[in-house]
């Protein structure tokens, strides 16, 4: 089903291998709804002709008080407390009030537009975190696996993405942000066999294997069971510090929610393996707003973002 709003096309825009996700804490004294003008106008003028996209989100609480239910996607709620698994394993809570996420086919494309974009929301909000993404061996994770297996088809990606017509939220999206570092050297320890039981896939094709393994990732996050959701990860970092930008989203929470729960071992549930070779640095979720729930852009008659006709 098919929503009549129409969803933030950056959701969809696969190919880019270049990516920055930006996270603002908004400034004291100013109004949610100026926070959500700003970010609206700003961050839709960033599009340009060399192919950048910009998805754009806001805190859930925050979003609630700006623009009344059905469009508050009220069922979303903030990533206001750690996951805890029984364990002790902890998945942190770093909720912050924006999200911006720019992504094109080159950096320097990325470069100038995160810079714009920083500035021109600088009076109503600050910069808290600012994650470089890029693209590993065509669709692989920095495990050296293939990422998004159980990805939908892109026909069918807004089915799973986007809150359909009539449903509250209609045209939006539920966004869950997280970085994961990765232990490289016990990762490399394990060698193939041992990565291959933790993943519940092989390696080299990415077949799932049988009989899978109950505490693999692929278990323990196994979208039969939580629900379907449509992923856009990547890698981030250095050969020192390096991992995962795990970028999810769903016409729901609950499917996140439900497959951190998992993964973290909660209510005497086995515990995900492969989180015993990464750890969780931060966790946010955010409501991604229908296109027409935006602010519109400013009026640029010369066809460019206001930053001349070389961008």
């Amino acid at each position: 089903m098919s929503s009549q709003l129409t969803p933030q096309a950056g959701i969809f825009a696969l190919g880019t291998t270049a990516h920055a996700y930006l996270e603002f804490d908004v400034l004291a004294g100013v109004e949610p709804a100026a926070v959500v003008s700003s970010v609206g106008a700003v961050a839709r003028a960033r599009v340009t002709g060399q192919g950048s996209s910009v998805v754009i989100g806001f805190r859930p609480s925050l979003w609630r008080r700006v623009v009344p239910s059905p469009a508050a996607c009220p069922e979303a709620t903030d990533f206001a407390e750690p996951i805890v698994g029984d364990d002790g394993f902890t998945m942190p809570a770093t909720q912050h009030d924006v999200f911006v996420w720019i992504a094109a086919g080159r950096y320097d494309t990325v470069f100038d537009q995160t810079a714009g974009v920083a500035d021109a929301l600088a009076p109503v909000a600050v910069l808290a975190e600012e994650t470089r993404g890029w693209i590993y061996q065509h669709d692989r994770d920095l495990t050296g696996f293939i990422d998004g297996t159980k990805n939908p088809p892109l026909v069918e990606a807004t089915q799973v993405a986007i809150a359909a017509s009539g449903q509250p939220g209609e045209g939006g999206s539920v966004l869950l942000l997280q970085r994961w570092r990765h232990d490289w050297a016990a990762w490399s320890e394990l060698g193939v066999p041992g990565q291959q039981d933790a993943m519940g896939r092989t390696k080299p094709d990415s077949v799932e294997l049988k009989p899978l393994p109950p505490t693999s990732h692929v278990a323990r996050t196994d979208q039969d069971e939580v629900g379907q959701i449509f992923r856009r990860n990547t890698p981030y970092g250095t050969v020192s510090d390096h991992g995962t930008v795990f970028v999810g989203f769903c016409h729901s929470q609950q499917p996140l929610a439900d497959m951190l729960h998992r993964m973290a071992g909660i209510g005497g549930e086995p515990r995900d393996e492969l989180t015993r070779y990464t750890v969780a640095l931060s966790g946010a979720y955010y409501v991604i707003p229908a296109h027409e729930h935006l602010p519109v852009a400013p009026d640029r008659r010369d066809g460019t973002d206001g930053k001349g006709a070389s961008d």
